[in-house]
């Protein structure tokens, strides 16, 4: 496994009880971070805990993202805890199952956009003031190759991811002459929780599209984030950068 130099970076990752954000709290440790935690899964997120505790420095902080008042709560607390935040990897996101447009539950297409994209928005407003006072810091969105491409049945998916990007590039512009550095990643769909709310067919048209002809590993997206979280990254910024097995095209 080839290291990333992380040590002495306290990182902020949410949705990190499980699958993707999991992986890259894993690697993070593995490459000198302090992790902290935020996710809405309190039994979860024990479970994390206990799985990682060992690997470095951990906190745990309970966090409903798309409340603004819970977020700022939780980078009071991170802060008090770690003392800085040099990273934060918004991760956090659900699917809200498969249907045409027209046909999805309206409820369902607002709770997407508000896990999907609110919340990042929340946490980076929140935890960029303290970036500032740094003049360092690293954010990294992860999209979708679907807010590049419009999945068919997954409107308010693609859409949120989408918006996404958009948040990234705009961000990216803004915070670019004061040290901190954001990207966006746009991976192909990895086998996690979430396939639990996928239909198979679905499932198997995302397959189909990827040349690669497999899906993309969680480990495969943590070491791409930890880059983008690196000081060696220096010169991207509201930049998207795939990790789709070949599937993209632009």
């Amino acid at each position: 496994m080839n290291q990333f130099d992380l040590n002495g970076r306290v990182a902020v990752i949410t949705g990190a009880a499980r699958g993707i954000g999991f992986a890259i709290a894993q690697r993070m440790l593995a490459s000198g971070a302090a992790v902290a935690i935020w996710d809405k899964d309190e039994s979860r997120m024990g479970q994390a805990q206990d799985a990682l505790h060992t690997a470095g420095t951990v906190s745990t902080h309970v966090v409903d993202l798309t409340d603004l008042e819970a977020v700022e709560a939780a980078t009071r607390a991170t802060v008090e805890r770690h003392g800085k935040i040099d990273i934060l990897v918004n991760n956090a996101g659900i699917t809200g199952g498969n249907a045409l447009a027209w046909e999805l539950d309206a409820q369902a297409w607002k709770e997407v956009i508000e896990v999907n994209l609110v919340a990042p928005y929340y946490t980076s407003r929140s935890v960029i003031p303290h970036m500032l006072g740094l003049g360092y810091g690293r954010i990294v969105n992860i999209a979708s190759i679907a807010g590049k491409e419009g999945n068919p049945n997954a409107s308010h998916y693609s859409a949120s991811k989408a918006g996404l990007i958009g948040l990234t590039k705009s961000l990216g512009k803004e915070l670019a002459d004061k040290g901190v550095l954001v990207n966006a990643i746009t991976p192909a769909v990895a086998k996690t929780d979430l396939f639990d709310t996928m239909t198979q067919q679905h499932i198997d048209y995302m397959l189909s599209k990827i040349p690669l002809a497999r899906f993309v590993r969680v480990e495969e997206i943590a070491a791409m984030v930890c880059w983008l979280s690196s000081e060696d990254c220096s010169f991207s910024t509201g930049a998207v950068f795939d990790i789709s097995g070949g599937r993209a095209t632009y």
